[in-house]
């Protein structure tokens, strides 16, 4: 698919077929996260692979956004990594960016994805025991759309550049 296309097609999914994502497709969406710009280069992000029933149900607990899909990516940020300037740390825009590149590609391999950020913080490192340096940013499901999913009506309705642009 071609880059406009993707930016296009990409919307979030809330309803999922129990089919297995190949782990191809998910090496491949890694990868594009991996390849994310991120301050100073420092990559401070901390991607979970979540597949496992036992896991899954983790999940459940934290978020009642997973939608049935049969993996959810757990995309975290060390605050120990993550570039500081003052007062400013870089660790929640460098996951973002992760994310956002590996939501696209989850799009361009047909996969259906949402970003999840329903939960408490404190309940998913609990869940997951994850040092308090690792902080979760967001949750991505990801699966395949339900045969019968239907988009947000508002998914192709943007602003115009000039509501959102300014140039000075």
């Amino acid at each position: 698919m071609d880059f406009e296309t993707v930016i296009k097609n990409r919307t979030a999914i809330r309803k999922f077929k129990g089919d297995k994502v190949e782990k191809s497709k998910i090496t491949k969406i890694l990868k594009a996260g991996r390849l994310a710009p991120t301050a100073k280069d420092l990559q401070p992000q901390k991607i979970y692979v979540i597949e496992s029933e036992e896991a899954l149900s983790k999940i459940d607990k934290v978020t009642p956004c997973r939608y049935g899909a049969p993996i959810c990516l757990l995309i975290c940020s060390d605050k120990n990594i993550a570039w500081k300037n003052n007062d400013y740390s870089s660790y929640e825009s460098d996951a973002a960016i992760v994310a956002t590149h590996m939501l696209l590609e989850a799009t361009n391999l047909g996969l259906g994805n949402i970003w999840v950020r329903h939960f408490d913080i404190a309940e998913v490192q609990k869940e997951f025991n994850l040092p308090s340096n690792v902080v979760p940013i967001c949750l991505m499901p990801l699966g395949y759309a339900s045969d019968d999913y239907k988009e947000s009506p508002l998914h192709n309705q943007r602003k115009e550049l000039s509501e959102t642009t300014i140039y000075l």
